[in-house]
C-alpha cells in the first residue's frame, strides 16, 4: 500500500479500542477516526472532563475512563474496570521534554508515563486483547540509549531530552519483545509501533512559559514543516488497522519521515537489539510488579 487516508480505515464495528490520552492531538484524532468507523472506543484519559469535551467532538460509541498513566494504582483499577474483550489497544498518550518530574511510584516522568505506564497497562490488559497493541515511539528514539545503572535519573543531572529519547527507544524494544512472547505463546496477537513525524500537538505545552527567542523560532519552524494532527494519527491508524507483520514500525513516508503517507519505516540498531529488549522487559517487570500474562506454547 502506497497510500493511506482516513477513508482506506475498513469498517471497525463490533470491536472496541482503547486509545490512551485520546483526549487531544494524534490519539483523539486517532480514537474519532476509529468511532466513526463503527468502533466502540474507549478513551484513556488523565483528566475525565477533558475527555468528555473531546467525546463530544466525536460520533458513535465512545467512553471516557480516567487513566493516569503516572500511577501505577491508577493503571490497575483502569485495567480491572476493562471487563470486555478489547480488539486494538493504542499506548498513545506521553509526555516529552517536561522539566525533572516523578510519577507518583518514584520514576522519572517520561520514562515512568511513556514507557512503563504503558508496558503494566498492556501487560495487565493482554488476557482481554485479541487484536493488536499498537504503541506509539518518536523519531526521538535514534538519539536514545537505555542507561540501566540510572533509569531513572537519580543519579546523573537530568536532560530532558535525553530522558525522552530513552522512553521512546524503550517503546520500540518493548513492542520487539512483546511481539516475541506473543509468537512464542502462541498468540494471534500483533504488537506493533508508529511515530507520527512532526506533528504539531500539544506534546510541548509545557513550554508556553518559555519565550526565549531560540524557542520562539523553534515553535515557529515546527508551526511552519508539522503535520496536521489528522496526517500525524495516519501512521498510527496504519500500524492498527492495515495488514502488517508483528513487530511492524510505521512512520511517514516523507522526507527524514517528518510528514507524508504512512509506510513501514526503520529504527536505529539500539532498537533492535534483543538482548537489550529482554532485559529492559525483565528490569521493567520488576519495576511495576506486573509480568507477561500469557503462558509459552507447549512443544509438541
Amino acid at each position: 500500500m502506497t497510500t493511506f487516508t482516513l477513508a482506506q480505515i475498513p469498517a471497525m464495528t463490533g470491536r472496541t479500542v482503547v486509545v490512551t490520552g485520546a483526549n487531544s492531538g494524534i490519539g483523539r484524532t486517532a480514537a474519532r477516526a476509529l468511532a466513526a468507523k463503527g468502533a466502540r472506543v474507549v478513551l484513556a484519559v488523565r483528566d475525565p472532563a477533558k475527555g468528555s469535551a473531546a467525546a463530544a467532538t466525536m460520533t458513535g460509541d465512545v467512553d471516557v475512563r480516567r487513566l493516569d498513566l503516572a500511577d501505577l494504582a491508577s493503571v490497575r483499577a483502569f485495567a480491572e474496570g476493562c471487563t470486555e474483550p478489547i480488539d486494538v489497544l493504542i499506548n498513545n498518550a506521553g509526555v516529552m521534554i517536561p522539566p525533572l518530574g516523578r510519577t507518583v511510584d518514584g520514576f522519572e516522568l517520561q520514562f515512568g508515563t511513556n514507557h512503563l505506564g504503558h508496558f503494566a497497562l498492556t501487560n495487565l490488559l493482554l488476557p482481554r486483547i485479541r487484536g493488536r497493541v499498537v504503541t506509539v515511539s518518536s523519531g526521538g528514539h535514534r538519539a536514545g540509549a537505555i542507561d540501566f545503572a540510572d533509569l531513572n535519573w537519580e543519579r546523573r543531572p537530568y536532560r530532558a531530552f535525553p530522558a525522552y529519547a530513552q522512553s521512546k527507544l524503550a517503546n520500540l524494544l518493548f513492542t520487539a519483545e512483546l511481539q516475541r512472547r506473543l509468537t512464542e505463546a502462541g498468540s494471534p496477537v500483533r504488537a506493533t509501533a508508529a511515530h507520527p513525524g512532526l506533528a504539531a500537538t500539544n506534546l510541548l505545552g509545557h513550554l508556553d512559559h518559555d519565550r526565549s527567542l531560540l524557542h520562539r523560532l523553534q515553535t515557529a519552524v515546527t508551526n511552519r514543516l508539522a503535520q496536521s494532527d489528522e496526517d500525524g494519527a495516519l501512521p498510527t491508524l496504519y500500524a492498527a488497522v492495515v495488514d502488517v507483520p508483528g513487530g511492524s514500525y510505521a512512520g511517514p513516508g516523507g522526507f527524514l519521515e517528518g510528514r507524508g503517507a504512512p509506510k513501514l519505516v526503520g529504527r536505529s540498531k539500539a532498537a533492535r537489539d534483543g538482548g537489550v529488549a529482554r532485559r529492559l522487559w525483565t528490569v521493567s517487570e520488576e519495576l511495576t510488579g506486573v509480568t507477561f500474562p500469557l503462558p509459552a506454547q507447549r512443544v509438541r
